[in-house]
């Protein structure tokens, strides 16, 4: 009896060995694991520039090298092979508000943005770049009592209000210990013609408002921080190594923004501002996030926009994802306006919503294909610079390395 069952045994193993000659099945589970990915392009754009005949090879979740089809003739990756494409990092997006409007993230990954900065909503950790959307965030708006946004859309989820300097320190404090990259603040009197956020449109800062929610209406002054409170806010931010952003549309709060230290505006203001603030501006080294579409009413965004530029002002690609105009994902109009209002070339505006930006949020080599960058990469087909609309639709999406989209099979 023993010798019968030590034979059974031994026949049951020689069959579970020979298992993978009959069924591929462990095969399968390899190639499903594969980690390397190698991408062949006609024209990769690294963050700086464009390159033809070129390759990226893509291994756990990293840019691991940039060269020739050439040099990676040896490879044992999974190769994809886009063609008359162009490859790109992912976008960056600076001036959200997913989250206070619910807009689906999955869309705006399909739609080009790897990247987004969540500023005035609700607060949480950075999570996302593994496959999903990459998502930091600012928590709410710091404002005064009565201040925007408060007025026309509440504070829950969207603003806290502060009286006191060390209100203000310990505001920031917690916001910072919740996941905020950034701090906000609202220097916003209101009024501003053609602002989105006055009378008669919706709410801009975010296409704060659903269709359920009230038009802001601008029938008085809304309460603004003191220039104290505000300089509390940004010298508590950058002890705790935090930029501050402010929303500004007119001079009173520009000026509020440039005597506190204020290190970003998130918008180009809407009404005209004095040239002695720009200059002021500009020699400080604010950054202005451009967010132009959503503006595009503004009365004094035109002007402001040219001569921040020909005073050397850096912008920075911010579109407002959820205004009710704006694109869920990159918006061509937005890099369009860019080049002609600031003069600034088609690759000078692709930098601005890539490197710089990932240079200015401090995380290494994001928005770039360089090694050891996060493999967030975007294809699309024919070359962008001659029709940036086409970035719109991208026919491949990869997010940490991980496939999201791939139309090129």
């Amino acid at each position: 009896m023993k010798t019968l069952i030590e034979l059974f045994i031994k026949i049951k193993l020689l069959l579970f060995l020979a298992l993978p000659a009959f069924f591929p099945f462990p095969v399968i589970a390899q190639e499903t694991g594969q980690t390397s990915v190698l991408v062949h392009a006609a024209r990769v754009f690294d963050g700086d520039s464009i390159r033809t005949n070129t390759s990226v090879l893509v291994t756990d979740g990293l840019v691991t090298q940039v060269g020739t089809r050439e040099a990676f003739k040896s490879s044992t990756a999974k190769v994809i092979d886009l063609g008359d494409a162009t490859l790109l990092p992912g976008f960056i997006e600076l001036h959200a508000h997913l989250g206070y409007q619910h807009i689906p993230a999955d869309i705006v990954l399909k739609h080009g943005i790897t990247t987004i900065r969540d500023v005035g909503g609700p607060l949480h950790k950075p999570y996302g770049g593994d496959g999903s959307l990459r998502v930091l965030t600012s928590g709410p708006i710091i404002t005064a009592p009565d201040g925007y946004p408060i007025p026309g859309m509440g504070a829950e989820n969207i603003a806290i209000a502060v009286n006191t300097e060390q209100q203000a320190r310990e505001t920031v404090r917690s916001l910072i210990d919740g996941g905020a990259v950034v701090i906000k603040v609202a220097l916003e009197p209101g009024g501003e013609a053609g602002a989105p956020w006055a009378s008669g449109h919706r709410s801009a800062d975010a296409g704060h408002e659903n269709s359920h929610r009230k038009t802001v209406r601008v029938n008085k002054t809304w309460a603004l921080l003191s220039e104290d409170i505000v300089r509390a806010i940004v010298d508590e931010a950058h002890k705790q190594g935090r930029k501050v952003t402010a929303h500004i549309g007119e001079a009173k709060g520009a000026k509020i923004a440039i005597d506190a230290g204020i290190d970003e505006w998130a918008h180009v203001p809407c009404d005209i501002i004095p040239d002695a603030l720009l200059k002021k501006a500009v020699a400080q080294n604010v950054k202005i996030v451009t967010t132009l579409d959503t503006l595009s009413k503004c009365s004094g965004v035109v002007r402001n926009a040219r001569v921040l530029a020909a005073l050397g002002g850096e912008f920075l690609y911010g579109a407002e994802i959820a205004h009710p105009d704006i694109p869920w994902g990159i918006d061509a109009q937005e890099l369009i306006t860019m080049m002609h209002l600031v003069n600034r070339r088609v690759i000078e505006v692709l930098r601005s919503a890539t490197s710089k930006s990932g240079q200015y949020l401090n995380i290494p080599l994001l928005g770039t294909l360089q090694a050891g960058a996060p493999a967030d990469m975007i294809a699309v087909k024919g070359d962008p610079t001659q029709a940036l609309k086409i970035l719109e639709y991208p026919d491949l999406v990869m997010s940490g390395g991980k496939i999201v989209l791939n139309n090129f099979d």
